[in-house]
């Protein structure tokens, strides 16, 4: 054989043709081939090994989950309680235009039931069509926030439902003593007001009034998936839902919007970042004269906010995923990118409840009496 030669390798050896390369050991042999072998299995198991489960897209952190908490039934004082004429009555008074001047506002024109507690307008229509200065916002739910009005200045409903009713741009009437006179002078509400009031002898008085309003806004909950799924039914909402709520949560909204009511449980300065355009209401300042309340405004409710708009307390943003990214920039100071705005919709959409629509049926009113202040367009 020449200098040349033929060395065939098989399981890792080198077919050389006209190399010297000299054959290699039985020992290498083995361990060419036991490597080999070992490969094989490691491939085999690779196929045969099934990959790790995706990670369940329903869960949240349960730390943060804390931060919120399921709807109540109704929202009843401790010290008030509450019994069946009471809320009968208030629903009645809720409904009744003759508390107001011209006897063509009632509670419910600014904060329609039927429409989640809202009038779909920026500022709302009062006593000889004038606007309000401030968005109405929804009387759902509001009877368990910590105050009332954008800028808190009532601490109840009960307290909050006196105002509207003496507000001349509202619903007018000159003085509490002239609802008194309406109510009075419509014979039937007298028995109305002796069953939600037994133990007062002269049970129709403007506080009484206002006690029956908030007894009736007491029962206005709006339970949703939110719920179920705060409750621990983890199906309740989608996975697209849930990851509108890991985007809400990871850029900040939870700071301020937490708890069972996503809102309604503080004050925050509108413009925390960037200066709030419209500087013409101060918010809580006109209230308490401080300056580190201008431009402080109740935090309001997410609950429903699909359906609440237009938004914030100057009724300027029409659309909720405008709504997002105003706050994203006036509250956060960030850009919010569309697919962050589009998530976080997604989730708020999700928190739209049910209205209670037999416990809001609008009711019959008692008939006017001869006695009863006719409207006054004045």
């Amino acid at each position: 054989m020449s200098t040349k030669t033929l060395s065939i390798a098989t399981c890792g050896w080198f077919l050389c043709l006209g190399c010297s390369v000299e054959p290699q050991s039985e020992e290498h042999v083995a361990q060419a081939l036991a490597a080999e072998q070992a490969a094989m299995e490691q491939t085999k198991r690779a196929a045969t090994t099934p990959e790790p489960p995706a990670p369940d897209r329903s869960e949240f952190n349960p730390r943060l989950l804390r931060r919120f908490r399921p709807l109540r039934e109704h929202f009843a004082d401790d010290s008030k309680p509450l019994n069946e004429a009471l809320v009968t009555l208030g629903r009645m008074l809720y409904y009744d235009k003759r508390l107001s001047k011209n006897h063509d506002v009632s509670c419910n024109t600014c904060h329609q039931l039927t429409r989640y507690g809202v009038d779909g307008q920026p500022t709302s229509l009062g006593h000889r069509a004038q606007r309000g200065a401030r968005n109405s916002p929804t009387v759902y739910n509001a009877a368990g926030y910590f105050a009332l009005f954008w800028d808190g200045r009532a601490e109840t409903v009960e307290e909050q439902a006196k105002e509207p009713i003496t507000n001349p741009v509202e619903m007018a009437l000159p003085t509490t003593a002239q609802a008194e006179t309406t109510i009075r002078s419509i014979p039937d509400y007298l028995p109305l007001f002796r069953a939600a009031f037994p133990n007062e002898p002269h049970p129709i008085t403007f506080h009484n009034i206002a006690t029956a309003i908030g007894a009736f806004e007491r029962g206005l909950a709006t339970p949703s998936r939110w719920d179920e799924y705060l409750r621990g039914n983890k199906s309740a909402l989608t996975p697209e839902e849930v990851e509108g709520l890991r985007v809400f949560t990871n850029v900040g909204c939870m700071v301020c919007h937490t708890g069972e009511f996503l809102g309604g449980s503080m004050f925050e300065k509108a413009g925390a970042v960037e200066p709030w355009p419209n500087q013409t209401d101060k918010g809580r300042f006109a209230i308490t004269k401080h300056n580190a309340d201008a431009m402080m405004f109740k935090v309001p409710t997410l609950r429903n906010v699909a359906k609440t708009a237009p938004y914030f307390h100057d009724g300027s943003v029409a659309k909720l995923p405008e709504a997002v990214r105003v706050m994203g920039t006036h509250q956060l100071g960030i850009e919010l990118t569309d697919e962050e705005v589009r998530s976080i919709v997604t989730w708020l959409e999700a928190l739209t409840g049910e209205i209670p629509n037999e416990y809001i049926k609008r009711p019959s009113l008692p008939p006017s009496s001869p006695a009863t202040p006719k409207p006054n367009p004045v």
